[in-house]
């Protein structure tokens, strides 16, 4: 990794700004396990449109030169698609005042050395900043223990989540759609949450 990365921060509309380097890197990153995205611009165009249309989404991204290695996102969960919002609603929570936490993407010969914290200091400062939310939360994809697919070598983040203060709801489960690698139709994955107080 080069000492030279820099850092963009963009809001709402702006994000539109560095669509086409968000979504080459999605598309990069999901490849892998456990999201196995067959990835594609048409797809990340209706992703990024959820984000575009709310005045208080939030992306920051890092940038080795001209490209982009590391992105993450945030926005007002009553911003979001009805699939994110759904289990929040059906519990009975007041979903004003709870931000979600989008992706949170970095190559992996960036990775070690501190951006993943980073990018959830700066959502969480972001969330505290708009100071409305009391809760802030993210989702991540369930594949079961057996997935033929999963590397013998890998590591789930529980660990990581649980040290930055994240705790699995498993009652709080919604299911997202996105085409498998080799695949060209969408097929259902379920989603686990994962919240966290917001302390101001």
């Amino acid at each position: 990794m080069t000492s030279e990365l820099t850092f963009v921060r963009k809001t709402g509309a702006d994000i539109a700004e560095v669509f086409d380097d968000l979504a080459k890197l999605r598309i990069a990153v999901f490849r892998d396990y456990p999201y196995l995205y067959e990835g594609s611009v048409e797809y990340e165009l209706g992703y990024l449109k959820t984000y575009l249309q709310s005045e208080r989404s939030f992306l920051f991204a890092v940038y080795d030169g001209d490209k982009m290695v590391g992105a993450t996102t945030c926005i007002p969960l009553q911003d979001e698609t009805a699939e994110v919002r759904k289990p929040f609603e059906d519990a009975g929570f007041d979903i004003g005042t709870i931000c979600y936490f989008g992706e949170s993407i970095l190559l992996s010969a960036y990775r070690g050395h501190g951006l993943g914290h980073r990018f959830f200091d700066e959502r969480e400062a972001h969330a505290r900043n708009l100071g409305v939310f009391e809760t802030c939360c993210f989702c991540s994809v369930d594949r079961g223990d057996n997935h033929p697919l999963k590397p013998s070598d890998y590591r789930p983040n529980d660990a990581f989540w649980l040290k930055r203060g994240y705790r699995k709801e498993p009652a709080l489960q919604s299911t997202m759609e996105w085409p498998d690698l080799g695949e060209t139709t969408s097929t259902p994955k379920t989603m686990i949450f994962w919240t966290k107080p917001l302390n101001h």
